[in-house]
């Protein structure tokens, strides 16, 4: 098993695909790694050499904002709207919708489960 960016990824898939499964790296910023490193995308992780991991591993952590980093730098965003007592950040500490969507019907991601209303029968 191949570790990059604490991440244990699958050996079996193919480098861009398995890039994917270190938070922050999606479809695009795999196939940039791969072209930046002349890496085929054709080529499964457990065919690489143990320098090539080597050289994706430093490429991730000199050039992106990955896993634990990217995971506290967002969590510091959500809790700097919600200090300043911003309408979005008031919207992330009633647990709504932040960017707009309706609330009267909808929403249960965020609302969670439909509470009951006492009384209420046709």
């Amino acid at each position: 098993m191949a570790r990059i960016a604490g991440v244990n990824i699958p050996t079996g898939k193919r480098v861009p695909i398995a890039l994917q499964y270190i938070h922050g790296i999606g479809p695009q910023v795999a196939d940039t790694i791969c072209t930046a490193l002349k890496i085929d995308p054709a080529r499964r992780v457990n065919d690489l050499a143990d320098a090539e991991v080597l050289a994706i591993r430093e490429y991730i952590d000199a050039n992106f904002t990955v896993e634990g980093d990217l995971r506290r730098e967002v969590t510091m965003n959500i809790k700097r709207l919600m200090d300043l007592g911003c309408y979005r950040g008031l919207r992330h500490r009633k647990g709504l919708p932040v960017r707009g969507q309706r609330t009267h019907t909808n929403a249960r991601t965020r609302k969670g489960p439909a509470k009951p209303i006492a009384g209420k029968k046709k």
